[in-house]
């Protein structure tokens, strides 16, 4: 609870540094403040939490453990925005403000109890995803990009809150565990406005995480938006509707498995496919990772199509995997964009010639996210697929590993690019800032590809 309200009111704070010309203040304070945040979450770990607020929060070991990756992932994000927001704005205390109070619409996310609760953090974060967008204003293609996800985001969100309606109509509670408690009761005499609410939820958050074939807005908003809110969208943001997702099914959905796995199981599979395959044809890198964002997605997915003890576990070890690994991509990316003005596989070429760490770090990045062993992609993966093969759906294993094998040859390509093909380019200067970022996101990447037990079994 502390650090939902050290997250309230830190971007308060960033917002009066701002308005007192304290520019050189704002990242040292955000960093702290998040910091901050992230100790007194990890101290409240097995605590014995109980629902508070009149049942409509929990901050448990999953809330926790969720918040802490959320943090870390928005502190390495925001390490990486030194010089980035000057160059599109003199006043950069406001963008920091926003990226903090969609945190905090995230932790809300992650911690609910209480379907009123989930709507209330879902809305906060998307708001300010919406202005974080369309950042650039004179910029066409970051209007674009907020317009759209505006848009979707206001047409997925009256899904959602029908959906929520109709539960609430059907069982007569917003609570998680009341419609639980109720749905056990009634195993039988299921209400039909409760069938038809399940799947109307089920297309809400499925719009929120991109998954097909509610993704066709997450291309052209992750392109267009500035690269840095596009690696938070990507991570952070992914990361809390996957945590959210499985929260609301596992402790209220869980005994109508039957129901609902079928619809998530064909969700799944076109997720995968649409994603690799499409992400395959990209030729620009920033739009490739949009696509494998999808693929992701459908991977993620396991985790509630096999729900199970495991799946929180096994959410948390992919999107640790999955944000540590994006964060090196789209840094590299920033650095490679403001070299060249470009974001196509071409840029990349020859990069190992002059610099070596970073393609080093990059290099990493591709191959965990493709899941090659010894990365934490590899693990996330293994983590995923013991979770199906334990309901016995080995032809969905199949499939995955199927478009594992696909995705290899994308992610590859930046590799070639770097080691195998020369460009005439200069040296790309790496701030001491991405350098730490870069080595740490890559060490955590190799450590828990080796070591998987450093972070396992934690939820």
């Amino acid at each position: 609870m502390i650090t939902l309200i050290i997250l309230s009111i830190l971007p308060i704070l960033i917002l009066y540094l701002g308005l007192y010309k304290a520019k050189s203040a704002l990242l040292p304070v955000t960093v702290a403040g998040l910091l901050v945040a992230l100790g007194f979450a990890l101290a409240e770990w097995n605590s014995g939490a109980q629902p508070i607020f009149s049942g409509m929060m929990l901050f448990d070991n999953f809330s926790i453990a969720f918040s802490a990756v959320t943090i870390i992932s928005t502190a390495l994000i925001v390490l990486l925005s030194k010089g980035f927001f000057e160059k599109i704005s003199s006043n950069v205390a406001e963008y920091y403000a926003i990226m903090l109070f969609a945190l905090a619409g995230i932790v809300v996310m992650v911690s609910f109890y209480n379907m009123v609760m989930l709507f209330i953090g879902l809305e906060i974060m998307s708001v300010s995803l919406y202005i974080l967008a369309g950042i650039r204003k004179n910029d066409f293609a970051s209007n674009e990009a907020a317009l759209k996800y505006f848009l979707m985001g206001a047409f997925s969100t009256g899904f959602l809150l029908f959906g929520i309606t109709l539960i609430y109509g059907a069982a007569g509670s917003f609570n998680l565990e009341a419609i639980r408690d109720w749905v056990i009761t009634n195993p039988r005499n299921v209400d039909p406005l409760f069938h038809t609410g399940l799947l109307l939820i089920i297309v809400g958050m499925c719009f929120k995480v991109g998954a097909a074939p509610f993704h066709f807005w997450t291309p052209d908003v992750y392109e267009g938006s500035p690269t840095l809110i596009t690696t938070f969208m990507s991570t952070v943001v992914k990361t809390a509707g996957f945590a959210a997702f499985l929260r609301l099914f596992s402790a209220s959905f869980a005994t109508l498995s039957d129901f609902w796995m079928p619809v998530l199981l064909v969700i799944t599979i076109l997720t995968l496919f649409i994603g690799n395959i499409t992400a395959v044809y990209q030729q620009s890198f920033k739009r490739m990772l949009a696509f494998s964002s999808i693929s992701h997605a459908g991977y993620l997915l396991f985790a509630i199509v096999a729900l199970g003890a495991a799946s929180a576990n096994s959410v948390f070890m992919y999107t640790s995997a999955y944000s540590v690994a994006s964060i090196i991509a789209f840094g590299a990316l920033i650095l490679v964009q403001q070299h060249t003005g470009s974001d196509s596989f071409d840029s990349f070429n020859g990069l190992a010639a002059k610099n070596p760490f970073l393609a080093f770090t990059l290099t990493i990045a591709m191959l965990s996210l493709a899941g090659i062993p010894l990365t934490a992609g590899f693990i996330g993966k293994f983590f995923m697929f013991s979770g199906a093969l334990s309901q016995y759906h080995i032809w969905l294993v199949i499939i995955a590993v199927v478009n594992a094998i696909i995705s290899i040859f994308y992610y590859f390509r930046v590799i070639i690019a770097m080691y195998f093909r020369t460009a005439d380019r200069n040296e790309l200067v790496v701030p001491g800032y991405y350098s730490f970022v870069l080595g740490a996101a890559a060490l955590a990447t190799i450590i828990i590809g080796i070591y998987p037990a450093f972070i396992s079994n934690l939820i």
